[in-house]
């Protein structure tokens, strides 16, 4: 259950999205109302269609509403400018996405420097001990200096949380983020979001699915631009036994 108590991060109130498209008016979202609050694993589904990747623009600060009001951590974001919009974004989220978005031939600890790169209060010294850190804390510090094509896709994906994971943000924004990952690498990435979970991240998972939503504390359903329901889980099940319960070498 939500707890009042606790601080709000992502506030949406009555958000609308619009887009021209021709002559015609497209509804994406038909106002969207929900606060997240701080400390929670919300996972967001919807099928194609159904508002579920403009809500991530909204959410990620890559786009604004038409009507309705966001409020991330605080700060309005509506009236922004796109430059606002780029500052906030980087220091208050981070991103993970399905196909994991580093740069080639780079190795993992310069793709996780890459978000402090922008914040200038930052030494070179600084960033290179946090990048190392937060690689550390997903278990990948045997691999700082391994490049994407030198990792497995499991691999690569640690490197995006740690890259997340550096700037402290308010939330991370994670996109299909096990999509491209067989089973057993797809328990291994949710081993993980629950541990970031219950050391009090706020963790938002937009996905199709459904299964994903067993292991998150909370999930919003949305249809045709509205959500349809917002329900706690009162039996979250554990990503580390659903691992274990795996055949030893399977790739399914």
């Amino acid at each position: 259950m939500a707890d009042d108590n606790k601080k709000v991060v992502i506030e949406l109130q009555d958000v609308k999205r619009e887009f021209l498209v021709g002559d015609e008016t497209v509804h994406a979202l038909r106002g969207v109302s929900f606060k997240i609050y701080e400390g929670e694993f919300v996972t967001i589904m919807g099928k194609s269609g159904s508002g579920k990747s403009t809500l991530l623009n909204q959410l990620g600060c890559l786009d604004t509403p038409t009507k309705g009001e966001y409020y991330l951590d605080g700060v309005s974001v509506r009236k922004m400018s796109k430059p606002q919009r780029a500052v906030l974004r980087n220091r208050k989220i981070g991103f993970i996405f399905q196909n994991y978005n580093l740069l080639p031939k780079t190795t993992s600890v310069e793709n996780v420097e890459l978000p402090l790169m922008y914040n200038t209060g930052i030494s070179a010294k600084e960033r290179r001990e946090r990048a190392i850190a937060a690689l550390q804390a997903v278990g990948l510090g045997d691999r700082l200096y391994h490049r994407s094509n030198q990792m497995s896709g499991g691999q690569m994906q640690r490197v995006a949380i740690a890259r997340a994971l550096v700037n402290n943000p308010a939330v991370i924004l994670a996109d299909e983020a096990t999509g491209n990952l067989d089973t057993r690498t797809s328990f291994e990435i949710l081993v993980l979001f629950q541990k970031l979970h219950a050391q009090g991240r706020t963790i938002i998972f937009v996905t199709h699915n459904p299964d994903i939503a067993n292991y998150s504390s909370r999930n919003i359903m949305l249809r045709d631009g509205h959500v349809i329901s917002d329900e706690y889980n009162k039996n979250i099940m554990s990503a580390a036994e659903g691992l274990s319960a795996l055949p030893a070498n399977t790739d399914e």
